[in-house]
Parts: C-alpha cells; sequence; structure tokens
C-alpha cells in the first residue's frame, strides 16, 4: 500500500512562512488526487471525517483551494506526484493544526474536498502559529 511521508511542521509567528513536503514511498500512477488536509486541536485524531480540506491537485495539474487559504497557500508537484508541496505563506494563527497528506484515485471534483474520499494518508506534521 502506497505510503505518505509529511515534513517540513514547525512553529511559526503569524505572518511567517512553511513549506510543507510529502513524499510517496512508490508511483502514485495516473488519475489520482493528492490533497492537504488539517486537523485542529480538540478534534480527535482518528476521525478523517474532522479533517478539513485545505488544497488538492491532480495528476493533470489543476488545484483547488479552501476559500480560508486561497492566496496564502500554493499546492505543487514533482516527480508525477512523488512529491506534493504545500507552501503557506502569511500563515495565521487559525492554521494551527495537524497537516495530514493524502491521496486518492478516480475522484470526481466534487468529491475532492472530502477526507473520506482519500484512500491513503500520511502520519501528519505539526504547524503552530503563534508570537
Amino acid at each position: 500500500q502506497l505510503q505518505l511521508v509529511e515534513s517540513g511542521g514547525g512553529a511559526v509567528q503569524p505572518g511567517g512562512s512553511l513549506k510543507l513536503s510529502c513524499a510517496a514511498s512508490e508511483s502514485t500512477g495516473s488519475d489520482y488526487h493528492m490533497a492537504w488536509f488539517r486537523q485542529v486541536p480538540g478534534k480527535e485524531r482518528g476521525d478523517i471525517a474532522e479533517r478539513e480540506g485545505v488544497a488538492t491537485i491532480d495528476a493533470d495539474g489543476p488545484t483547488t483551494y479552501a476559500d480560508v487559504v486561497k492566496g496564502r497557500f500554493t499546492i505543487s508537484q514533482e516527480n508525477g506526484g512523488s512529491t506534493v508541496n504545500l507552501q503557506m505563506d502569511r500563515l495565521e494563527s487559525e492554521d494551527t493544526a495537524m497537516y495530514f497528506c493524502a491521496a486518492g484515485w478516480c475522484i470526481t471534483v466534487d468529491q475532492a474536498p472530502y477526507a473520506r474520499t482519500y484512500k491513503s494518508w500520511g502520519q501528519g506534521t505539526h504547524v503552530s502559529v503563534s508570537s
């Protein structure tokens, strides 16, 4: 089964930047969607449905973003989806969360924002934004 490993989390002050990366253990094949989700403190980590969609990118390149991060976050991919990055700029305290990378296949545009659509998940990387 595909393994995903996130990196790049940390602590930053409001207005700062972080870049998260997600490395896949093998090729993601074709017709994939890669996505970043986040889970805020206090939410049950094991409940995938509690994870909020942040950004998605599919095999052909189109991207989508949650309204709260549009213009601040940028999702990108390298090596045909084997690495997916999330550049986060102008971070706000509300961005504090555990960030998860996810992979799914044969996903429609309507399905892409929902966590339960995705089949493979990483363990997460924590982002803390505070002064």
